[in-house]
């Protein structure tokens, strides 16, 4: 088979190479706790009049400060129970802040939203709301100021106007908890279900009300038992050691296969290289939190890639033993080796599936790198290995069989 027959997949690999480069040279990692350093809380839920601490309240208090530090841009913070079913705490760690205050402030707040009238009646509250976010005021003389810009629900638009029409000429006052938001009068009804609040708002005293109420009220009261900073020089120390340990293995890998397997080490090694830049680059393409578990995954997946194109050698071989020309050695070989590779694959992505379904934090992105990492590895040594051995068989370098190992 000529070398033009491999054009398309040729050019289908050098732009799925191509892209991953450019995900690496463009996309900033995103590092974990353990390597980047941030902010480790401890919290407890507590038992009240209102609400006892039930597993379901827990959990649904756990999701709503995940909501409010994810409202924040914090997409790598962690938010996750800690011990059993029936454990009240839980354990907030946010990778790169540097303020414990805030974070503390923004979890701890019960983030209760309430429009009263001048007697004191509640109109509408958080749950009323159907979108917020950051606006920039357009009212003359506060121009550019940040305001906070609401969408209420059709249920909630329909109370509020109800409100605003018998409350014409008097004051509706907007409470976040305990504070004042604002006490604007009212000049006509609002019908529509829109509206601003606006205090003379910082954009980051904006946004941080944004993220409160977009997350949602807490269903319980909350505790802060520690909060303390993780600072970076422990993953400073372990991401050098890393890489150093990650050349080294990889070089041994590399050295190891060239010579045993001699010409087809090499294009293997070629084949893991390509591996490793399309991990990466899936990874920072999706935006994974590398953390050293995480990077365990990945090495873990390096080796299952190095296992796979040794079983198919050792298939390659047994049939060029038997007789048979390179090139059909290479077709069957690849050919009996693929229910094994499979099979261990599939094995392996079993177990990866059940960490990420069941596993938290960590534990979880160890299972989301397995599991990308055992696609990628399979894909290298079925489709990149097989590209390549296929090319240079077709070459007159097959003549010579000391190159090819046998």
């Amino acid at each position: 088979m000529k070398l033009k027959s491999y054009i398309g997949k040729i050019l289908f690999l050098i732009v799925v190479i191509a892209i991953a480069v450019w995900a690496i040279k463009t996309q900033e990692p995103i590092l974990g706790l353990d390597l980047k350093g941030g902010v480790h809380i401890v919290l407890e839920c507590e038992d009240t009049e209102a609400a006892k601490a039930t597993p379901e309240l827990v959990e649904s208090t756990r999701a709503v400060i995940e909501n409010r530090v994810n409202a924040l841009g914090l997409s790598e913070a962690v938010v996750q129970r800690a011990g059993g079913i029936n454990s009240k705490r839980i354990i907030v760690d946010i990778p790169g802040m540097k303020d414990p205050t805030k974070a503390e402030e923004l979890i701890g707040k019960t983030a209760l939203l309430q429009f009263k009238t001048e007697d004191g009646n509640v109109i509408i509250t958080g749950a009323d709301l159907k979108d917020v976010k950051v606006a920039l005021s357009r009212e003359t003389g506060h121009e550019g100021e940040a305001v906070i810009q609401f969408t209420l629900t059709s249920e909630g638009a329909k109370k509020f106007a109800e409100a605003t029409e018998e409350n014409v000429g008097k004051h509706i006052a907007i409470y976040l908890d305990e504070d004042l938001l604002m006490n604007p009068v009212v000049n006509e009804p609002i019908t529509d279900g829109k509206g601003i609040i606006e205090g003379g708002f910082t954009p980051e005293k904006a946004s941080e009300y944004v993220a409160l109420l977009k997350g949602g009220s807490l269903p319980l009261k909350v505790e802060i038992l520690s909060s303390e900073i993780i600072g970076p020089s422990l993953g400073e120390d372990m991401i050098k050691l890393s890489e150093k340990a990650a050349i080294l293995a990889f070089i041994l890998i590399a050295l190891y296969m060239m010579a045993y397997y001699r010409f087809m080490g090499f294009l293997a090694t070629v084949a893991l290289t390509i591996f490793l830049l399309l991990d990466f680059g899936v990874l920072l393409l999706l935006k994974a939190t590398f953390s050293l578990p995480a990077i365990a995954g990945i090495v873990l997946t390096l080796g299952m890639a190095v296992d796979a194109n040794v079983i198919i050698f050792e298939r390659i071989k047994e049939e060029i033993r038997s007789g048979k020309t390179l090139k059909t050695s290479v077709s069957l070989g690849f050919r009996k080796a693929f229910r094994t590779v499979f099979d261990s694959n599939v094995t392996t992505l079993s177990g990866a599936i059940a960490i990420i379904w069941f596993g938290t934090g960590l534990i979880k992105g160890f299972g989301i790198t397995l599991s990308l990492g055992i696609l990628i590895s399979f894909f290298s040594a079925i489709f990149v290995t097989r590209l390549l051995i296929d090319i240079f068989s077709s070459t007159s370098l097959a003549k010579y069989k000391s190159i090819f190992g046998y």
